[in-house]
């Protein structure tokens, strides 16, 4: 019944797409709908047909509010109400085309550069924030729509610009923006009370802020809400409750199968805490085969998974560790002309199979959960984490019994990192301490993997800081951040580093103005 129910109701959103279709030249809030539907479709497949249709359709949404907005600036405030919901219709536009531009890349930073579509939208929310609050606003029957408009954008503004690392923060004020995450939080809950199509935008931020963004930087519940429900049970570490609403997420409507491809995705690192390397092989498979995100990734991640069986566990799959990770750099894609981070960090660790006489990764799928900040989720699960380490000892016990290559020393400090992050997570400090500090001490040796010692440097400062170490912490975290450049993932590295920074120094949100205030 439930399913039959969740249904019904992606079969009505369906339709109602048709009908706005027939609307989106006329109606500034028909197409900011429509091309708003379409762009969920691609951050949910992250197919480059979908991010360019979508960015095409908010093109043409942004042009239909433009007929209404007011012929003059907001030095005039004489607004209709007519051209105060145009005002904040075309800001969403825009702040809609600039999140197309951050699906396409973690930095942000190639949409601020060419930013003043985003500047744009950023002013005029400010304004219209100004306006809602002045002695002068005068509501009109539709106040609540126009309200959680300026409610969503302000939101949304001040929580993405929060999270940015400092040297993007500093390069952000000099152009005019701020933000303050505690006040987008509020405008975004505030936003989220209401009873419009905003209020469900308002609540999707926060669920993706609460389930995604702060964890690596009941009866009505649809698909969606299922999947962050079990969000929620892998950030709490109960992966058996997780696998279970991740399931129901599946089998609750057939209409949308890229929620089926967020499931998998997910059921997939469920597995990979829980070691079951052939049930997390089943559906790395399935992503590989259903999905277009990034097949080189996938593929990568079932070679991972392969590595960890025998030859006589493989045999029933078809497929064999080597063969898949040959095909990674064939399969790498980019999306608007960008490649994935994921991507370049498969490719680079997937070159050692290209030999006649492949070199073996130690442990892939450990290496690729650090990258997801999954050891976070097994921490808090005595049982995961030992097995976790035993894994990573029998990777250890491989490497001394084999012979000696140019990737020896990097295998080396991989395993000591892991291994100090397992040791942490079962209150083994200084054990934990000395293999950060082993990574450090063979940084000149480290060929490949240099991302390896800046994590070092972070996971040891991080450490620091549990055990009250504030100012060695700090200094650790700062190294970490001013020295190190170019090396994988090195984003992920600065957002886990910036966060950890404000929390150390106890600073406000990024020491900056809320976006009221002027620029």
């Amino acid at each position: 019944m439930v399913s039959s129910l969740h249904g019904s109701v992606l079969t009505c959103i369906l339709f109602l797409c048709c009908l706005f279709l027939h609307r989106t030249k006329d109606s500034m809030y028909h197409a900011l709908t429509y091309a708003t539907i379409l762009e969920m479709q691609a951050m949910m497949t992250f197919d480059p047909e979908h991010i360019l249709a979508a960015g095409n359709t908010m093109k043409e949404a942004q042009g239909v509010c433009q007929r209404f907005r007011k012929k003059s600036t907001f030095t005039n405030r004489n607004f209709t109400e007519e051209e105060l919901h145009a005002e904040v219709c075309y800001a969403e536009c825009l702040l809609q085309r600039a999140a197309l531009t951050f699906l396409q890349d973690e930095n942000m930073i190639s949409f601020i550069k060419g930013g003043i579509k985003v500047r744009n939208s950023y002013q005029t929310y400010k304004e219209l924030h100004m306006i809602l609050q002045s002695s002068t606003y005068v509501s009109g029957d539709n106040h609540g729509h126009f309200q959680g408009g300026v409610k969503l954008g302000v939101g949304a503004f001040n929580l993405m610009i929060s999270m940015l690392p400092t040297r993007t923060l500093r390069l952000l004020e000099f152009v005019g923006f701020s933000g303050n995450k505690e006040f987008g939080l509020q405008q975004l809950t505030e936003g989220s009370a209401g009873q419009t199509f905003r209020s469900f935008l308002c609540n999707m931020l926060l669920l993706c802020y609460h389930t995604f963004m702060s964890f690596i930087l009941g009866e009505r519940e649809g698909s969606i809400f299922l999947f962050f429900a079990g969000r929620i049970e892998v950030i709490k570490g109960n992966l058996d409750a997780a696998i279970e609403r991740f399931e129901e997420c599946c089998e609750a409507q057939q209409q949308w199968k890229q929620f089926h491809h967020m499931c998998y995705w997910e059921l997939m690192w469920c597995f990979t805490y829980k070691r079951h390397w052939k049930m997390a092989y089943f559906y790395a498979d399935l992503l590989s085969k259903e999905n277009a995100w990034s097949k080189a990734t996938y593929a990568y991640m079932k070679g991972a998974y392969l590595s960890m069986l025998t030859k006589e566990e493989c045999q029933p799959f078809g497929e064999c560790e080597v063969m898949l990770f040959r095909q990674v750099h064939g399969l790498k894609q980019k999306i608007a002309g960008k490649s994935l981070p994921t991507e370049k960090f498969a490719i680079r660790k997937a070159r050692r199979y290209l030999s006649e006489n492949p070199i073996t990764l130690p442990a892939p799928p450990l290496e690729m959960m650090y990258i997801w900040n999954g050891y976070t989720v097994i921490g808090k699960h005595k049982d995961l984490t030992e097995g976790m380490l035993k894994t990573l000892d029998d990777a250890q016990d491989c490497m001394l019994y084999g012979s000696g290559t140019e990737f020896s020393i990097d295998d080396q400090c991989l395993v000591s990192l892991l291994r100090g992050l397992c040791l942490k997570h079962l209150g083994h400090q200084e054990e934990a301490e000395h293999y950060f500090t082993l990574v450090l001490c063979n940084e000149t040796q480290i060929k490949f993997d240099h991302y390896l010692v800046p994590n070092a440097l972070l996971e040891h400062g991080l450490l620091c800081l549990e055990q009250g170490r504030k100012e060695e912490g700090i200094k650790l975290l700062e190294t970490a951040k001013q020295n190190y450049k170019n090396y994988s993932m090195e984003s992920r590295t600065h957002f886990r580093i910036q966060a950890a920074l404000h929390k150390a120094k106890g600073t406000g949100e990024n020491g900056i103005n809320t976006i009221p205030s002027s620029p």
